[in-house]
């Protein structure tokens, strides 16, 4: 963008909107992207995109920029949750900085050793990037809804195809461990069978990374047909299998190579399953007892 001077200057930001931007800013942007408007994505590319120049912009010549007004630069601050932009762009510019300095801060013996290792510190990053839009994504009175439903239910159905049912796995023996009794299958016809005995004091936990797999949906509809509660394990954004269900897990994971972006949704995915599952292990005493008898157990088996 040429500019003929110096750009007008937005108000000062407020002490309150910069302190109320506890995450990157950055992070909750791409978190939300999906579910924004045609226009708010506009601006939320252009801010991901072009994070370093925005010391430059006045939310007038942003607009202008994207050929947009200078009201919806505005509103897309103030649904962030920050006061107006000359907020947005001040914690942008701040959470820049702090990366800037983490950087700095490195070890230069470590960006010395083999390509294999910044290659590692890259993805260790981009893992923890995902983990934190995931977070953001879930507020915490929602995993504490779907944790009390397990801890609540008679049986804890789940399910989950190809990819997803690596987790689905995972949760099951996790659950059962603990002494809670689960229905786990990664065939969804077995699954719909065992569906049709469950009851009101069932909860079905569904994992679809797109959710968009027709006998899931299926399987989801049969379960709330039987007054059960679901709980859906998707991406973020609009998918039918979340339209289902009476809560929702959300995963947010991104990354411009198609062959680690899965990666980071895998971890970022397990990571709030270990939150869920550490949250329902504090919720009892006997469960934390039945996992140490449990582990015995198994351990025997494994070496007599």
């Amino acid at each position: 963008m040429t500019r003929g001077g110096p750009p007008p200057q937005d108000p000062a930001p407020t002490e309150a909107g910069a302190a109320g931007a506890e995450a990157s800013p950055l992070l909750r942007v791409r978190a939300e992207r999906d579910r924004m408007s045609a226009i708010e994505r506009r601006i939320a590319d252009f801010l991901l995109d072009n994070a370093h120049l925005l010391r430059d912009y006045s939310s007038q010549q942003l607009a202008s920029a994207l050929g947009i007004s200078q009201s919806s630069v505005v509103k897309f601050s103030q649904k962030l949750g920050f006061k107006g932009y000359p907020d947005l762009k001040f914690c942008i510019g701040e959470a820049l900085a702090r990366e800037t300095a983490g950087i700095a801060a490195r070890p230069t013996s470590t960006r010395d050793l083999a390509p294999h290792v910044a290659l590692a510190e890259s993805l260790w990053r981009g893992k923890a990037r995902a983990e934190q839009e995931t977070r953001l994504l879930n507020p915490l009175e929602q995993i504490d809804r779907i944790v009390q439903a397990i801890v609540g239910a008679d049986r804890v159905f789940i399910c989950g195809l190809g990819q997803d049912g690596i987790h689905a796995r995972g949760l099951g023996l996790r659950l059962s461990l603990i002494g809670i009794a689960t229905v786990e299958h990664a065939d969804p016809v077995l699954m719909a069978a065992s569906v049709s005995t469950a009851g009101p004091g069932d909860v079905l936990v569904v994992f679809s990374e797109h959710g968009r797999q027709p006998e899931l949906c299926h399987i989801s509809r049969q379960f709330r047909a039987r007054r059960g509660k679901t709980v859906s394990v998707t991406r973020h954004g609009a998918n039918p299998l979340r339209a289902h269900a009476d809560a929702a897990l959300l995963v947010s994971a991104h990354d411009d190579d198609a062959h680690v972006e899965p990666l980071l949704y895998q971890a970022a995915l397990q990571h709030m399953l270990d939150l869920v599952i550490v949250l329902v292990c504090q919720h009892s005493d006997d469960y934390l007892d039945h996992y140490r008898s449990s582990a015995e157990h198994v351990q025997k088996m494994l070496d007599p």
